[in-house]
C-alpha cells in the first residue's frame, strides 16, 4: 500500500479532501487558518468558544464552509514559538488524531507553515513532512489514507516546495508496511530523522532585508541557496500581522544570530535599524548590495559585497560563508 504526498497549488479552502488540518496558534493570523475560522464561525454557534488550547484538537463538519468535508484545528502554542520541532509535532499528533476520530478519510489537506513568518523554508517543509512520515511509519494515521496535500497559493513556492519533496520522495509516495514507510534506495534519513528535532542545533543566519516581492528570487536563491548549502539556517522577518510588535520578533532572531546578511538595497530605513542591532550585540553582519551608490554614509566604510544578479550574489555568498561557519 502507498499513501502519496503532493503539493498543490491551490487555495487550501477550495481543495476537495475528507479533512482540512488547520493550526490554531492561540490566535488567528492573515491565512488559511484565519478565513476557515471566519466562514465556519457563520455556520457553528459559539465557535470561539471551542477553539483548542496547545495539545488538544478541534473537529468540525465544513457545512460547505470549505472544499474539505471536515476542518480540524490542531491547537498549538503561540506563534513566535511554533517553530520547527512544533510544526514535525503538529503534523505528527494530527495524523494521530484523526486515526482516532476519521479513520476512513482517504484524502487528508496540510497547508504549508512557517514560511510565512519567515523560518527557514527548507528546514520547515522537511519538518512537516518528517512528521506525517514518522505517524504512518509507526501506524497512527486513518487506515484508508491514499493521499496527503500540502496546499500552497503561492506559486513561485509552491514551485520551490516541489524540488524539496521530489529529493525527499522522488517517487511521491510512502510504502506502507516497510520498516519506515520508505523505499530505502529514495531518501536520506539522516534529514528526516533530524528534521524538527535538531534543527535548533543548527546555527542560524538572520537576513535583513525589505518586504518587497521582488526581492523574493534574490531571497531564496541569491541568499538562501548559499546560507544552506554553508549548513545554516536561514531566517528573516515576514511581513506577517503579530498581536505583538514585530521589532521584538526581529529582536529575537537576530539575538538568536550567528550571523546577519543585510540587503541595504533600497535604502530602506528598516534594514539600517537592524543592522545597527546587530552590530549593538556584537553580532558579525555581511553587508550586500545591488548599487554601492545607495549606501548611506555610516555603513560606507565597511565592507560589502556587491551583486548585480542571483547568480552572482549566491556565488560570492558561497565563497564568504564557510570561512564564518
Amino acid at each position: 500500500m502507498e499513501i502519496r504526498i503532493e503539493i498543490q497549488e491551490a487555495d487550501a479552502l477550495k481543495i476537495k479532501a475528507d479533512v482540512l488540518v488547520l493550526k490554531y496558534a492561540q490566535d488567528f493570523f492573515s491565512g488559511a487558518d484565519s478565513q476557515a475560522f471566519s466562514r465556519l464561525a457563520l455556520l457553528h454557534k459559539n465557535l470561539e468558544r471551542k477553539l483548542p488550547k496547545p495539545n488538544e484538537f478541534l473537529f468540525l463538519e465544513s457545512l460547505g464552509g470549505a472544499g474539505a468535508n471536515f476542518i480540524l484545528f490542531a491547537g498549538v502554542e503561540g506563534l513566535l514559538n511554533f517553530r520547527y520541532k512544533e510544526i514535525r509535532s503538529f503534523c505528527f499528533r494530527s495524523l494521530r488524531h484523526l486515526a482516532e476520530t476519521r479513520a476512513n478519510a482517504e484524502h487528508i489537506c496540510f497547508t504549508m507553515h512557517g514560511a510565512n513568518y519567515g523560518l527557514d523554508e527548507t528546514e520547515a517543509f522537511v519538518s512537516q513532512i518528517a512528521g506525517m512520515i514518522e505517524a504512518i511509519a509507526k501506524g497512527l494515521y486513518p487506515l484508508h489514507l491514499k493521499t496527503i496535500s500540502i496546499a500552497e497559493i503561492y506559486q513561485p513556492r509552491a514551485k520551490r516546495l516541489r524540488v524539496i519533496l521530489r529529493k525527499l520522495l522522488p517517487e511521491g509516495v510512502i510504502n506502507v508496511g516497510m520498516e519506515d514507510g520508505l523505499a530505502r534506495r529514495s531518501i536520506d534519513r539522516g534529514q528526516l530523522n533530524e528534521a524538527g528535532i535538531n534543527s535548533e542545533d543548527k546555527p542560524l543566519i538572520f537576513v535583513a532585508m525589505p518586504f518587497d516581492k521582488k526581492m523574493d528570487d534574490i531571497f531564496h536563491y541569491g541568499i538562501r541557496n548559499a546560507v544552506n548549502k554553508a549548513g545554516f539556517l536561514c531566517e528573516r522577518a515576514d511581513e506577517l500581522v503579530f498581536t505583538g510588535d514585530i521589532l521584538d520578533l526581529i529582536r529575537r532572531r537576530i539575538g538568536k544570530a550567528s550571523l546577519v546578511i543585510a540587503d541595504l538595497t533600497m535604502a530602506n530605513p528598516n534594514v539600517y535599524l537592524e543592522v545597527g542591532y546587530a552590530w549593538g550585540l556584537g553580532i558579525p553582519t555581511v553587508l550586500i548590495v545591488q548599487d554601492a551608490q545607495e549606501l548611506k554614509f555610516d555603513v560606507k566604510g565597511q565592507k560589502c559585497i556587491i551583486y548585480s544578479g542571483i547568480r552572482e550574489l549566491e556565488e560570492k555568498l558561497s565563497k564568504e560563508l564557510p570561512g564564518l561557519r
